[in-house]
C-alpha cells in the first residue's frame, strides 16, 4: 500500500507517548508498505525530521512560528483563535500554508490511504478527497479536557478547560463521522466513541512496547525509591506528580523518611522546579537519554494519574523491565492489566500509599508482579505484532473503500 501519514508536532525525537506510539508503528509499516510522511511542527534547530528519509520513502515537513508552550505569547495566540469553532489544539497547528501542501501532495501524487495522526490535522485534510481516511485517535481529547475541568482549582484555567472540552467534543464527533475508520488504542476509548460511532467503523490497535530495548537490566534497587517517567510538559503528567507531592508523599514519609521519588521526563515546569528545590525526596532529571537506568534503579514504578486518555507506554515499559507498578484506575485506563496480579491500582490517596508500603516490605511480591508484567507484554505486546494488526486494518479499509466506490459506479 501507498499509505499517506499526516501528523501535527512532529514524529521525532520520540520522546512522548503519542510519538513513540507513532514511530514504532510507522517503521514496522515502512518495512512493508510505501510510507509518505507529512508533518507539520515548530521550527526547531537542527530539525532531525529531515533524516527521516531513511526509513520512509519520503518525508514533507511544514515548519510553523509557533508560540512557545505555556508562555504570554502562547496566550495571546490562543485568544486569537478564540472565535474559532475548533479547539486550540486543532488550530494552532492547522494553518493554510500546511492545508495548500497537503492538498497539492494529494494532487500530485496518488496514495492509497490518508491516516490522520491525533485528531490534530484534521483541519488539514481534503475530507472530499476520493481516498479512505483513517483517524488515529490514541486518546479521547475531548475526555482529557473534561478531567482538566474537574480537577482544576485556577478560575481562567477552569474556563478555558471547559471551552476546550466542548468545543474538542464537538470536534471528535464530526470528523471521526467522517472518517472511513477510527482507530482507538482501548476498548475504553472505543466504548466512549460508540454513541455516535457505528461499532463496525471502531478498530482497536492496542499500545505495545519495544521489548527488545525495555529488558530487566542487572542494577541494584535503590531501598524505597520510587520513579516517574514521562513528558513533563504533557499537563496529565505534571498534574498527576504535583497530586502525588501534596497527598500522598506526605504520608509515606511518616512510615519512610528516606523515600525519594525520581521524576525522568523532559521540561519540568518551573512549579515543579520551586518544588525539588524545597522537598528533598524529589529529584526532577529533565531530558535523558536513555530511560532505562532509571526505571532500573528504582524500587517501584509509579503512575498516579488523574487525568488523560487512550493508554500510557510508560506502564508498558516499566513492565517489559520487570518493575513493580502502582497507578490509578486513570493511568492504568484500557491497558489489559489485572490489579494483584501485574500491577498494583489505587485511587485514594491513603490507597496508594498503603500500595506502595506494601511493595517497599514485601520484596517478594514486588518480584512476582514484576515477573507479571514482563511476561503479559513480552508474549503479546512487541510492536512488531501491534503493526500487524495495524497494517491488516489498513488493508481491509482499503479493500472495503473500493468494494464501496466499484459498488456506486455500477448504480
Amino acid at each position: 500500500m501507498k499509505i499517506l501519514w499526516v501528523k501535527a508536532g512532529g514524529l521525532v525525537p520520540p520522546d512522548s507517548g503519542g510519538k513513540i506510539r507513532s514511530y514504532n508503528i510507522l517503521r514496522e509499516l515502512a518495512r512493508s508498505h510505501s510510507v509518505t510522511f507529512f508533518s507539520f511542527h515548530a521550527a526547531l534547530e537542527n530539525d532531525p525530521h529531515p533524516n527521516l528519509g531513511d526509513i520512509f520513502d519520503r518525508v514533507v515537513c511544514v515548519p510553523l512560528k509557533l508560540p512557545p508552550p505555556k508562555s504570554l505569547a502562547e496566550l495571546r495566540d490562543y485568544t486569537v483563535r478564540l472565535v474559532s469553532p475548533l479547539p486550540y489544539g486543532i488550530t494552532k497547528f492547522c494553518r493554510n500554508i500546511v492545508r495548500r501542501k497537503l492538498t497539492d501532495l494529494m494532487r500530485q501524487e496518488k496514495f492509497d490511504i490518508v491516516l490522520c495522526d491525533f485528531i490534530a490535522p484534521v483541519g488539514v485534510v481534503p475530507w472530499g478527497a476520493p481516498l479512505p481516511k483513517v483517524i488515529f485517535t490514541h486518546n479521547v481529547e475531548a475526555m482529557i479536557w473534561k478531567r482538566h475541568y474537574e480537577v482544576a482549582e485556577n478560575a481562567l484555567w477552569r474556563a478555558i478547560s471547559w471551552w476546550e472540552w466542548r468545543k474538542m467534543e464537538a470536534a471528535e464527533t464530526k470528523y471521526l463521522r467522517l472518517a472511513d475508520r477510527v482507530l482507538t488504542v482501548s476498548e475504553t476509548d472505543r466504548d466512549t466513541f460508540t454513541p455516535f460511532l457505528p461499532g463496525k467503523k471502531i478498530t482497536v490497535i492496542p499500545t505495545g512496547v519495544d521489548i527488545e530495548y525495555f529488558q530487566p537490566l542487572p542494577l541494584q534497587e535503590s531501598p524505597q525509591s520510587l520513579v516517574f517517567t514521562g513528558s513533563m510538559d504533557w499537563l496529565p503528567n505534571e498534574d498527576g506528580i504535583l497530586y502525588f507531592l501534596d497527598e500522598v508523599l506526605p504520608l509515606l514519609k511518616l512510615r519512610y523518611p528516606e523515600v525519594s521519588l525520581n521524576v525522568v521526563g523532559r521540561n519540568p515546569s518551573r512549579k515543579l522546579q520551586a518544588l525539588a528545590d524545597k522537598e528533598q525526596a524529589l529529584r526532577l532529571t529533565g531530558w535523558v537519554d536513555d530511560i532505562r537506568p532509571h526505571l532500573a534503579r528504582g524500587a517501584i514504578c509509579i503512575v498516579p494519574l488523574r487525568i488523560g486518555g487512550g493508554t500510557r507506554l510508560k506502564i508498558f515499559e516499566a513492565m517489559a523491565m520487570g518493575k513493580a507498578t502502582v497507578s490509578t484506575s486513570v493511568g492504568a485506563e484500557g491497558l489489559p492489566v489485572q490489579n494483584g496480579t501485574n500491577i498494583l491500582l489505587a485511587d485514594t490517596p491513603t490507597d496508594f500509599a498503603d500500595a506502595i508500603s506494601r511493595l517497599f516490605d514485601d520484596i517478594p511480591l514486588r518480584q512476582r508482579l514484576g515477573e507479571a508484567a514482563r511476561t503479559l507484554v513480552n508474549e503479546n505486546y512487541s510492536w512488531r505484532k501491534i503493526a500487524e494488526s495495524f497494517s491488516n486494518t489498513l488493508a481491509e479499509v482499503k479493500e472495503t473503500y473500493e468494494r464501496s466506490r466499484r459498488n456506486r459506479l455500477k448504480q
